[in-house]
């Protein structure tokens, strides 16, 4: 009699084989994961140029400027004339005899019953005058230079006994972009601030202009107002060498 074969028994699924499975869909996703990295080097080619490295430096601040004691009530003066000093004073209301109208007696002075009354545009009626109303005028005054120079002072060693004063080697742009500022400051983690350089640069000055919580001033326009407004002062060297001139005793 011829023998029966033996039925062959199932395979059944290996470990080693899912293993190779898993190791075959890794390497798909390695290969995914280098051309998906090369389009991004690519496409950091193709975008603008970036900042240029900017240096930050640790000066030794001179005691009598970044170290003097603070005035409160100077720095509230002198922020105090500056606002005043920006108001137009342009404000002016019509008394009486400006308001069109009014030249006739509304009715006799006796026998009417009524209260007496000499002209419509009085400023007990309704579209009548204005009493002691605004007039244009000049609201600006100066305080002396010594206490505009100590309210400085206190502005500037304020922000040095705070921490918040950053001083850079230099301060360039390639280009005049805002992507380009709001980077550098993103480099520097600072959202709020006051960048005072030493000459101007419409690069620099047209790269902040769209930011709300930045702004840039010269060294000869630095004051007390925008001191105290933004939270960090950033310097560069030149601009600190001319502030040093500015305010030495």
């Amino acid at each position: 009699m011829a023998e029966k074969k033996k039925p062959t028994p199932k395979r059944t699924r290996q470990s080693g084989g899912g293993k190779a499975r898993e190791t075959k869909g890794h390497g798909k996703i390695e290969a995914r994961d280098e051309a998906t990295s090369a389009k991004a080097v690519e496409r950091s080619q193709v975008s603008g140029p970036s900042p240029l490295p900017v240096q930050v430096l640790k000066p030794v601040l001179k005691e009598e400027i970044f170290g003097a004691r603070v005035h409160h009530h100077l720095l509230h003066q002198v922020v105090a004339m500056q606002l005043n000093n920006r108001r137009a004073g342009t404000a002016s209301s019509k008394t009486k005899g400006f308001v069109r109208g009014g030249g006739k007696k509304p009715w006799r002075q006796k026998g009417t019953g009524r209260a007496r009354a000499g002209s419509i545009r009085s400023p007990l009626w309704v579209g009548g005058g204005t009493i002691f109303g605004p007039k244009p005028r000049d609201y600006s005054y100066r305080l002396p230079r010594k206490a505009r120079r100590e309210a400085l002072l206190s502005a500037l060693s304020l922000k040095n006994r705070d921490g918040k004063i950053i001083v850079l080697d230099r301060l360039e742009l390639a280009e005049a972009k805002t992507k380009l500022m709001r980077k550098m400051l993103e480099d520097l983690k600072v959202k709020n601030a006051l960048i005072v350089i030493p000459q101007p640069d419409e690069k620099v000055e047209r790269s902040a202009r769209n930011l709300p919580t930045v702004k840039v001033l010269r060294a000869e326009g630095l004051n007390v107002y925008d001191l105290l407004r933004y939270e960090h002062l950033i310097l560069t060297e030149g601009a600190m060498k001319l502030l040093e001139e500015r305010l030495a005793a």
